[in-house]
């Protein structure tokens, strides 16, 4: 049977063997990256089926972004209570425990006088005002009062104290819990955690690494996940108190505040009332380091983060800041979404653009309206806040003689970080390896082969030369905007197999210096296969005469934090992956004359490339039907720049090399390069001894 050539009519274009593009492919990709001030639309499935797919794919992004998939250990909290202040008809104690051994979280803990059975409890994230539940806003008050926005002076001083004294006064115990770096939590700096802008040599060693290093990044180690495990152990905490009814948890916090408010309502199934205020929003989606994770927003954002606690009960506020514009973009698919889920009236929107970034008391008595009706408090409405004694610092600090600060400084983070590389690696050996590191793998690749959507084939050349048909043109995804100069070589006799060849010389790779196909590559041809070539991202026609490509873009922010890149853009590696599946489903999906591709192979034996093929195998699967690589003993682990073009993270975590070949069984795989008992002794994989190309071939024919 002859090979079917696509009956495409198209203008055709001379150019040079190779297949050169006479300009850049027309690729999306090649525009600015995305960063934190970027456009974060949602748009609600149409179905309630979708939207419970999508919603657990997001919650598992969310959990492996902030290095808890899976969760760690819940170790013993050894709570300290002590320091009460009777203030009449509430109290507040002073709290500390230890969400990771040796690690403390620190607050202030309102409870009512007398309770009368068991009670709501509500955690209080604040954002970033200065020293968190210590601040004093005390010179602003004037005029906060004259436009209404606050009623008493001491509520206007810190409405962290404010709402936790009315919360308390309503029957409510509530936590004022410390964002790291503030107040009483200083074993992590305010200027590492808040303020971090130039990596530390002396904090990026291969075995005793510090946060925000090339390394932490790897393992997906990051202060904006311990800030996420805090807010967890604090309902840990909270459901440890006799008093405190397991099924009235509340988070409420504004500005960062209010990201820890929705990421803990999204991960957390015991919270039973959301309360993020000014921080849902299609805009700006949080602007510290505390507030990003390298893989939390790619293909999503806060309002979607926010629409993850559906069906259950959520309250939230706009200002003049990037919220905004929420009323009209954001708020109405959020509706939309409790709609779909059959509880429209779960969801409202205080409006506020006149007043700057708050939680001030008109938003409060909103929120206390809210917390009474859905959590049955039974008090007579509307909820007016009263005065209380404002408590200074010293009053409220945790830290004494008796109660001496913790360790902290930088032997104290690596320990830290130390202690958790070992619980992770811990947790996942306990759990079951395809699901769990499958998983995380899915969130890393961020496509499926079902997720490529619609490709188009452009020829631009086609010449015949002996029994082989030359074709150079471009694959062009529609759905992504994407577009791939490619080569195909096709037998005139085609036995319905193809191999596609990836080479750090993109479609190039598929010649030999003198510029004829590559003698290898000619024994595939002479059985029928046919063999394509392709120039991935930054690879052939991606690049200028003469350039070389050796480190990735960043988003344009002079702080050196891979989360600001890597926290809304997939890693060029990714990316390539993504380009070898648009090859895989159009290969796949293409019939002419009444004939299908049967088996599709794939070929990549350079360090360059053979990560990549690993990648797209796992997302693949067994539509590719043999796997030929040579690692030559690549490991993620040993990457030591955040812009190395195969640097991901959260690769090391998850395997690094020898995981992923793991995760490529039962599919047949060559793997050349490589000198680990535990890979070369897997069931489907077949040793190469060289790790040429000529013994690759010979293993795809003889199979």
């Amino acid at each position: 049977m002859r090979y079917p050539i696509p009956r495409i009519v198209l203008t055709v274009v001379l150019i040079a063997c190779h297949g050169a593009l006479a300009e850049p492919p027309k690729d999306r990709r090649l525009g600015e990256l995305k960063d934190l001030n970027g456009y974060f639309g949602f748009t609600p499935p149409a179905t309630l089926q979708a939207w419970n797919q999508r919603s657990e794919f997001v919650k598992r992004r969310i959990l492996v972004s902030q290095g808890l998939w899976p969760l760690p250990e819940r170790t013993p909290m050894n709570p300290v209570i002590h320091g009460r202040i009777d203030e009449g008809d509430y109290t507040i104690e002073k709290v500390y425990f230890e969400s990771v051994p040796g690690f403390f979280v620190t607050g202030s803990l309102y409870r009512p006088k007398n309770p009368k059975g068991k009670v709501p409890a509500v955690v209080c994230p604040h954002g970033h005002w200065r020293e968190g539940r210590f601040y004093d806003h005390e010179k602003s008050l004037p005029g906060d009062i004259i436009i209404g926005a606050e009623r008493f002076e001491n509520g206007g001083r810190n409405h962290i104290q404010a709402r936790c004294v009315t919360l308390a006064r309503l029957g409510c115990v509530a936590f004022a819990v410390d964002m790291i770096g503030y107040a009483d939590s200083k074993q992590l700096s305010y200027d590492l955690v808040h303020r971090f802008a130039k990596q530390r040599p002396e904090m990026n060693s291969g075995n005793n690494w510090g946060f925000f290093s090339p390394q932490a990044e790897a393992n997906l180690q990051n202060v904006m996940g311990l800030q996420t495990w805090n807010g967890i152990r604090s309902i840990d905490f909270l459901l440890t108190l006799p008093e405190v009814d397991p099924k009235r948890v509340a988070v409420t916090g504004a500005s960062g505040g209010g990201t820890q408010t929705m990421l803990l309502g999204a991960v957390d199934d015991r919270v039973a009332l959301s309360m993020p205020m000014v921080m849902v929003s299609t805009a700006m989606q949080g602007g510290c380091t505390c507030e990003n994770a390298s893989l939390l927003r790619i293909g999503t954002g806060n309002v979607e983060f926010a629409a993850l606690f559906a069906p259950k009960p959520q309250i939230m506020n706009c200002a003049n800041d990037w919220t905004r514009e929420l009323a009209d973009k954001g708020f109405p698919q959020l509706v939309d979404l409790y709609k779909l889920t059959g509880a429209k009236n779960h969801v409202k929107l205080i409006r506020g653009e006149h007043f700057r970034h708050n939680y001030n008391y008109v938003t409060r008595a909103q929120m206390y309206q809210w917390i009474n009706q859905h959590f049955k408090l039974g008090h007579p409405t509307p909820i007016i806040e009263q005065d209380f004694q404002f408590r200074t610092e010293d009053e409220l600090t945790v830290w004494d003689e008796k109660h001496p600060r913790p360790e902290s400084g930088d032997a104290y983070e690596r320990r830290l970080v130390k202690q958790l590389t070992q619980d992770s690696a811990k947790q996942l050996g306990k759990a079951k390896f395809a699901e769990t590191y499958g998983a995380a793998w899915e969130v890393l690749i961020d496509r499926s082969l079902a997720d490529v959507g619609k490709v188009e084939w452009n020829l631009t050349d086609k010449v015949r030369d002996g029994d082989v048909i030359r074709m150079s043109g471009t694959l062009r995804n529609t759905t992504h905007e994407e577009e791939l100069p490619v080569l195909w070589l096709y037998p005139v006799q085609w036995a319905g197999r193809t191999a596609i060849l990836l080479s750090g010389e993109g479609k190039a790779g598929v010649f030999d210096s003198n510029g004829a196909v590559r003698e290898e590559l000619r024994s595939l041809l002479a059985k029928g296969v046919a063999v394509v070539g392709v120039d991935l991202l930054m690879q052939g026609d991606f690049l200028k005469d003469g350039e070389v490509f050796s480190r990735t873009r960043k988003v344009e922010n002079p702080r050196e934090f891979a989360g600001f890149t890597f926290g809304y853009n997939d890693p060029l590696l990714v990316q390539r992956a993504h380009d070898v599946l648009t090859v895989v489903s159009f290969i796949d999906g293409y019939n002419a004359h009444g004939r299908r591709n049967e088996r599709l192979d794939l070929i990549a034996l350079d360090e360059t490339t053979a990560p990549i093929a690993l990648v797209a195998r796992v997302a693949a699967g067994e539509r590719i039907q043999r796997l030929a690589v040579n690692t030559d003993g690549f490991r993620f682990a040993a990457l030591q720049d955040l812009q190395h073009p195969a640097f991901v993270p959260g690769a090391v975590k998850y395997g690094d090399v020898p995981g992923l070949i793991a995760l490529n069984a039962p599919n047949a795989t060559w793997v050349g390069g490589e000198k680990s008992r535990d890979i070369l002794s897997a069931k489907h994989v077949s040793k190469g001894t060289g790790g040429t190309l000529t013994e690759a071939v010979a293993w795809l024919l003889d199979r």
